[in-house]
């Protein structure tokens, strides 16, 4: 069963950048479709970006596509998401995603069922 730790998040500017790192536990990290969701402030959890397994198809939600990149690095058992000119509607706690295989669900929340802990970002205007 792969556990899941995000780093990377913090404070920044509106206009600023910042990347997020998932370190997944266990030997077969290739094996797992990865995605990113994000909770904002009073807000429900929702689908920022998704990665299948070797990086082979990309899925990004309206919001962020062409600001946010997701990719991974399956010698390392480490997924990223680069988020570039980060405006305050980043603002939220951002959660790494796995499920094994892949899903038919990848922009929902149910099709993954490891998650991380979260991490902070808040862009400030």
């Amino acid at each position: 069963q792969v556990q899941l730790v995000e780093s990377g998040g913090g404070l920044v500017q509106a206009g600023g950048s910042l990347r997020l790192s998932c370190s997944a536990s266990g030997p077969t990290f290739e094996s797992y479709a990865m995605g990113w969701f994000r909770q904002p402030p009073g807000e429900e959890r929702e689908f920022v970006a998704a990665i299948t397994r070797g990086g082979g198809n990309t899925y990004y939600s309206d919001s962020v596509k062409g600001r946010f990149t997701i990719s991974r690095d399956d010698a390392n058992n480490t997924m990223y998401l680069q988020m570039n000119s980060l405006e305050p509607e980043d603002t939220a706690v951002y959660y790494c995603a796995a499920v094994l295989y892949g899903t038919a669900w990848y922009l929902a929340d149910y099709g993954y069922d490891h998650w991380g802990q979260g991490t902070q970002v808040i862009v400030s205007s």
